[in-house]
């Protein structure tokens, strides 16, 4: 592949495509959730690989930590 064809998507975009809010893209960001290789770092710019991401979720991604429901700190 080249560079010419790699798409970088924004935080926003991730959220629209997976379907959850922005905050949440940035935890699982922030928390490793994505598999190495998915998440590049530009300085303080954070972009989320679309063909890493397209195979995450083809391989039906994973489970988020803790369930759905989060635990009262």
């Amino acid at each position: 592949m080249s560079l010419s064809t790699k798409q970088l998507l924004t935080l926003q975009k991730t959220a629209d495509i997976l379907g959850v809010k922005y905050a949440r893209v940035a935890e699982m960001v922030r928390t490793g959730f994505f598999p190495d290789g998915c998440v590049v770092r530009l300085g303080r710019q954070i972009r989320v690989d679309s063909e890493a991401l397209e195979q995450f979720l083809r391989n039906g991604g994973k489970a988020l930590p803790g369930g759905w429901r989060r635990e009262a700190k």
